[in-house]
């Protein structure tokens, strides 16, 4: 991979941006970000990262290698519009659109391109992304090394059928969204109960790394919670309230609905 350009300069793409130049797999001069009507984001971009950027990168988007789709799932159709007499078949086009499907993509393209979605999270900022990814029909298998390779330099990665991509969505991709609404949660308890604010947030932040480090051991999580939980304790507590409050059904109530929204996007832009 020589140079690749985002089409969109959101977060999303950020948190790729800045995982490839951190990982050492591209410098800042092979990476080139371009959005419709932000100015000073782009410019933003470019004094943090140092890559190139352009407002409009019409025609000059022939001469990428990879070309990643990163905007806002409505103005997917006007942005493939605005580069597709320029997109050629040496490309390899890689979107993190959500809920777009590949058939939409191409035929948005109008041409036979090697079309991979991918969804990666915004930890691809600190190399710690979960994402899965999809190849439509004219990916070779050298491109799906490549894809994996990219991928793995911002974190994990793993190969799906494009009909899991919603559940990938809502569980890898808002996931971290949610994860953070509940130390939202967890710290206003803390400071209702009189801890500082810092105290408070380090001994949170510690205390998630290390129970995800105990989900890592191979241990299942319905039993690292049983471990926990004395009978009489402040464990049973407080789990006794979630289940009254129903936790469980919340979360997979608020994970079914995020993949739904999922499926209604590409429902929205699927191609007639």
């Amino acid at each position: 991979m020589k140079r690749i350009v985002f089409i969109g300069a959101g977060s999303m793409a950020e948190s790729m941006i800045k995982g490839l130049i951190k990982s050492g797999t591209l410098t800042p001069k092979q990476i080139t970000a371009t959005n419709k009507s932000n100015k000073a984001r782009l410019k933003e971009l470019h004094d943090v990262y140092e890559i190139n950027t352009e407002q409009d990168i019409g025609q000059a988007v022939a001469q990428f290698d990879t070309i990643v789709l990163a905007v806002k799932p409505k103005d997917a159709a006007e942005s493939i519009e605005k580069i597709q007499p320029y997109l050629h078949k040496e490309q390899l086009i890689i979107s993190i659109l959500a809920g777009i499907s590949i058939d939409t993509i191409q035929h948005f393209t109008r041409k036979k391109l090697p079309i991979v979605r991918a969804m990666p999270n915004t930890s691809a900022s600190i190399q710690k992304s979960a994402t899965a990814f999809t190849a439509g029909p004219y990916v070779t298998e050298e491109q799906i090394d490549e894809v994996t390779n990219l991928f793995h330099t911002i974190g994990s990665v793993t190969m799906v059928e494009e009909t899991a991509l919603d559940a990938v969505t809502a569980v890898a991709g808002s996931g971290p969204a949610f994860v953070y609404r509940f130390v939202e949660a967890l710290e206003k308890s803390a400071r209702e109960l009189g801890l500082d604010e810092l105290t408070a947030k380090q001994l949170i932040i510690d205390m998630i790394i290390g129970a995800a480090q105990m989900l890592e051991s191979g241990k299942e999580p319905a039993l690292l919670r049983k471990e926990i939980t004395s009978p009489g304790g402040t464990t049973e507590a407080g789990i006794r309230v979630l289940h009254e409050l129903q936790f469980e059904k919340t979360v997979i109530t608020c994970v079914k609905e995020a993949a739904k929204r999922s499926a209604e996007m590409r429902e929205q832009l699927t191609a007639k």
